[in-house]
């Protein structure tokens, strides 16, 4: 199993996360390409420490809103969108060659994740833009969404994703952040809920529901609270289980 984060979102004197400790832990890193957050320093430091420790690194593509941290849905035309994902991982691309590293998979951030999960127009401007760049790079999507055979069917690689630290509905969707149940914090909690997804494939639904999911890696979000912790207590529960820790995709050549 694969445990990624959000990480190089901190933006100048504004501090995001611990993204040396989280790298201490994941095994994949989504790397914040600057239209939701991040700036180019920062980046090339996370970028600096994925590296050593061989973390394999994934473009962190999101909607233009740095005022929002990408969270508000948005309806760009599709030639915005495709150069804006193609701008995004180019940048990262010349980030990571810097830092001795390369971008292997790409991960749509927030509320542009959240919307081509079922809009099949954004859905097909992402997958065109990863096209554009030669078909090669992995895609990140929310699991059991429609999206997943959308993407495999125009030939990409696609990793489906559970959130640890998120709540689901009954039909596999997350829960709204505006609701209450939407983000959990109980590390101990979340280790079982991701157990449970890895050893049956379902994992219980708002209303206590078990909702089935299929997924090749597990997010713990950079920026909530006692996200560490999180992901240090996930790691350790998984490790003392038997559970095999590996990145989806090849690590850099550098």
């Amino acid at each position: 199993m694969d445990i990624n984060s959000d990480l190089g979102e901190s933006f100048g004197a504004w501090r995001m996360g611990d993204d040396a400790a989280m790298l201490d832990v994941v095994t994949s890193a989504n790397v914040a390409c600057g239209f939701h957050a991040g700036d180019p320093a920062g980046i090339l430091d996370t970028l600096r420490a994925a590296a050593q420790r061989g973390v394999v690194i994934g473009a962190h593509v999101a909607y233009r809103d740095l005022a929002g941290f990408g969270r508000r849905n948005m309806d760009p035309t599709s030639r915005e969108l495709v150069g804006d994902v193609i701008y995004q991982i180019g940048a990262l691309q010349g980030l990571a060659a810097a830092a001795g590293t390369a971008v292997r998979y790409v991960k749509p951030h927030g509320a542009l994740y959240n919307t081509i999960a079922h809009n099949e127009r954004q859905a097909d401007d992402v997958i065109d833009a990863l096209l554009a760049l030669g078909g090669k790079l992995a895609l990140v999507v929310l699991a059991g969404a429609p999206l997943v055979e959308r993407a495999r069917q125009r030939g990409l690689r696609v990793i489906s994703e559970a959130f640890a630290d998120r709540g689901y509905n009954d039909d596999g969707t997350l829960v709204s952040r505006r609701l209450p149940g939407a983000v959990l914090h109980d590390p101990e909690a979340i280790a079982e809920r991701m157990l449970r997804l890895v050893r049956t494939g379902t994992l219980p639904s708002i209303n206590g529901n078990a909702v089935a999911l299929q997924a090749d890696s597990i997010c713990v979000h950079g920026d909530s609270p006692g996200a560490v912790h999180m992901a240090q207590r996930l790691r350790q529960r998984f490790e003392q289980e038997g559970i095999e820790l590996r990145p989806f995709a090849a690590p850099a050549d550098a």
